[in-house]
């Protein structure tokens, strides 16, 4: 009878004991539980990081490719609207790829705002803002600002720094020009053109004391008007002529060897 009451006691203590095999199989679900979101949140950040730097690879070709459109027209217009560079970055990376991107706004979220161009140097600073957005609704992460610049050179003209740390003295000269002049407002630089009327040609002297020859370039033409300057020594029949006009380029003095340093500013 005895051994009846053992045998029962065992095999009830045995139900009640949970198998070592069982808490393994739990503990293994649990870190299971735990390890798949942290590995998925993993591979989301890394892919979100790529795309952050495939925007800003592409915000900076978009703002290159702008750039590049605005100191071609300054040609005509020496100056930069933030609106129309907005446009032209917003076309050279298109719409469609800003409005499915994670940019906050899309292609209304570029902001050029402080872009300028200098009408002297005509040099041109252009910068692009914008924000980009992680949507991962868990954390609530807020969108992060970025920004893109570059410094551009107009199509005016040519303008080289001085090489290293020596600061040479800048100087002015024209195409044709055989001095080399160190105020850019020089008299010999900036044209004072008048009309007058062509009958009194013979007459008239320029600041020199020297007569006025007819243009080779425009020399044709029956107007009562012609155009003349103060320094110059032709008269022209067209205001458009090409000897109305200076193309000026800023250099460094080294780079005007040969040339003269002009009467007026030059000293």
């Amino acid at each position: 009878m005895s051994d009846n009451r053992n045998s029962i006691c065992i095999s009830s203590l045995s139900a009640r004991r949970t198998p070592v095999s069982a808490c393994r199989k739990g503990s293994v679900t649990v870190e299971a539980a735990l390890a798949v979101p942290i590995f998925f949140l993993a591979v989301v950040s890394l892919l979100y990081l790529m795309e952050i730097m495939a925007v800003r690879t592409t915000v900076r070709a978009g703002l290159q490719a702008a750039g590049k459109q605005a100191m071609q027209d300054a040609c005509s217009v020496t100056a930069v609207t933030p609106s129309g560079l907005e446009r032209n970055v917003v076309r050279a990376i298109g719409e469609e790829r800003l409005e499915r991107s994670i940019v906050e706004g899309g292609a209304s979220g570029l902001n050029c705002e402080g872009s300028y161009m200098s009408p002297v140097t005509g040099i041109g600073k252009l910068f692009v803002k914008y924000e980009i957005r992680l949507p991962i609704p868990v954390f609530m992460v807020p969108p992060v600002s970025y920004e893109e610049s570059m410094k551009i050179k107009a199509w005016t003209g040519y303008e080289k720094e001085a090489f290293g740390d020596k600061k040479e003295e800048t100087v002015y000269i024209t195409e044709t020009g055989v001095v080399y002049h160190k105020d850019y407002h020089c008299t010999y630089l900036e044209l004072s053109i008048r009309m007058v009327q062509a009958s009194k040609t013979a007459s008239l002297r320029n600041n020199s004391g020297g007569k006025y020859y007819p243009c080779e370039r425009c020399a044709q033409g029956n107007s009562e008007g012609v155009y003349i300057t103060d320094n110059g020594d032709r008269y022209h029949h067209s205001l458009t002529c090409s000897g109305l006009k200076r193309t000026i380029y800023a250099i460094s003095i080294s780079e005007a060897a040969g040339k003269g340093a002009c009467s007026r500013c030059g000293g």
